[in-house]
């Protein structure tokens, strides 16, 4: 996914002119040939986090669209009251792109290690935050964030599905539960094949979005009513319960329960190991999702 967003905003470099990056020290070097093409617009402030978020406002006010990445923490965590202030309070728009997901960089520990990213922007209006699962829906996002003037966030991970999926805004069903099924799962970005894995045996359907916000409600009120149940699985990649708002207020008028799996709230994970061993500690490995989705659906 790093890669193709790298090639894919080096030829938006050459198409607009409108278009900087914005960097902090993280992934210099893979944009050393675009700026040797467009000298001033790769800019690279150090390891000054909310500088970057300061950059970018500046260059939004002036007619640019800047693209900014780095590690989540550093992108997200750290400058945040510049992401609110920088940008959100000044209504001008850019496309934060970040790295490492809630525990890709395991090894760096938590420093480098942010599941509570997309929650942060639930807390702010108007941002359009896109969790690819595969590296074509990365290209499909930022073909999508780049000509606007909106504030995006695109949160690439090194976990990807086997094939993309359209990045459309709207729940792709991948399978169709009976007019009996015990429910819908949601299986968001690098979660789906490891989703339909641990669901192959349970009669529901299976829906998938890397489009986490706006979250499409309809689409999820339209596939709870067909369903034998309203009641909704969320499996995403980042901290457990994030989208519990977005399925109540698809579902308000009806009885309904739903269940959130995702990285846990109740403890931090302060061995490094692999992120495959942290998603197996939080339930995100296709066993952990089985049974938790055996546990919801089969009472």
């Amino acid at each position: 996914m790093r890669e193709t967003f790298a090639a894919t905003v080096d030829r938006a470099m050459d198409e607009d002119p409108r278009v900087a990056v914005v960097l902090a020290a993280i992934s210099t070097e893979m944009f050393r040939a675009p700026a040797s093409r467009h000298p001033g617009r790769v800019i690279d402030v150090g390891i000054r986090e909310q500088a970057m978020i300061g950059v970018a406002g500046g260059l939004a006010l002036t007619g640019m669209r800047p693209i900014v990445h780095s590690y989540a923490p550093f992108l997200v965590e750290r400058p945040f009251e510049q992401v609110k202030l920088d940008l959100g309070h000044q209504d001008v728009g850019a496309v934060l792109v970040s790295i490492g997901a809630s525990y890709d960089a395991s090894g760096a520990g938590r420093t480098h290690q942010a599941p509570g990213d997309v929650a942060l922007f639930d807390s702010l209006p108007g941002w359009t935050v896109y969790a690819p699962g595969h590296p074509d829906e990365v290209r499909d996002a930022l073909a999508a964030a780049v000509p606007g003037e909106h504030r995006v966030y695109v949160r690439l991970s090194e976990e990807a599905n086997r094939a993309p999926m359209p990045v459309s805004g709207r729940l792709s069903v991948l399978r169709t539960g009976s007019p009996r099924s015990a429910g819908v799962v949601v299986a968001v970005g690098p979660m789906l094949d490891r989703v339909l894995e641990a669901t192959a045996d349970l009669d529901v359907t299976v829906a998938y979005t890397a489009t986490v916000r706006p979250f499409d409600r309809e689409g999820l009120s339209a596939l709870a009513g067909a369903a034998g149940n309203a009641d909704v699985l969320v499996v995403e990649p980042y901290l457990r319960g994030t989208s519990a708002h977005e399925v109540a207020g698809a579902l308000a008028d009806r009885r309904h329960r739903q269940l959130g799996l995702g990285v846990a709230r109740e403890h931090e994970v302060r061995s490094y190991g692999t992120p495959a061993r942290h998603a197996r500690v939080h339930g995100l490995d296709a066993e952990g999702i089985a049974k938790a989705a055996r546990d919801f659906f089969l009472v």
